[in-house]
């Protein structure tokens, strides 16, 4: 396997950090009486499911493309594989909300920063349900915050399909990862996008159809 097929250089970028300074999350929104006390996310959840994504990450302006697999091997786990389009493995997690297993990776994809980064990414979007502790509205969601530690997430339910659509991990001040899913329909995203907003971070998903 050639190096320059995934561009190894981009893991220095996760070391440079630059802070964005953001104020709340809910700053413009307007506080709600609760209506539910957990919100669960279904889009990873079907265990006979293999979820397949084209996979393109941009980091300081330079891309990787590959593919994403996950599939949901037990109640609380799932395995989370990346290979190059060629099919050659970059790494190989299983991740629940309390674990994390590296089967494989790649020597110059294994570093500490990158997988930190990685793990805290996919258990946001693969945790079942978030338990709610406020909630606020805007014109077109429902907003529901969910302390996690010294970390909030925040989970957007439009009002009028009455589905996820967005959800954003902040802290106390600065909100830090947003992820957007579009919707193929009620139990699955056709699209997703984890975006940091504290490194110069993209990840985009999409659904890779067989022919």
């Amino acid at each position: 396997m050639q190096k320059s097929t995934i561009q190894f250089s981009l893991i220095n970028c996760f070391l440079a950090i630059v802070l964005v300074s953001c104020g709340s999350v809910t700053k413009n929104y307007t506080p709600k009486k609760l209506d539910k006390t957990a919100v669960e996310v279904p889009y990873f959840s079907e265990p006979k499911t293999d979820y397949v994504y084209k996979t393109n990450i941009t980091v300081y302006g330079h891309e990787m493309s590959g593919i994403f697999i996950v599939k949901k091997i037990n109640d609380t786990t799932h395995r989370v594989v990346f290979t190059t389009e060629f099919g050659n493995k970059l790494f190989d997690f299983e991740i629940s909300e309390t674990t994390f297993k590296v089967n494989s990776i790649v020597s110059e994809l294994d570093k500490k920063i990158l997988i930190n980064t990685l793990k805290e990414d996919f258990r946001l979007l693969l945790k079942k349900e978030y338990l709610i502790q406020e909630q606020f509205e805007s014109e077109l969601d429902n907003i529901y915050k969910s302390a996690d530690g010294n970390r909030d997430n925040y989970l957007f339910v439009s009002k009028k399909e009455q589905k996820l659509e967005k959800l954003v991990r902040s802290s106390k001040t600065k909100e830090k990862i947003t992820i957007s899913f579009t919707l193929e329909n009620d139990i699955f995203a056709k699209k997703v996008v984890i975006l940091h907003q504290n490194i110069k971070l993209r990840i985009e998903l999409n659904y890779f159809k067989s022919e």
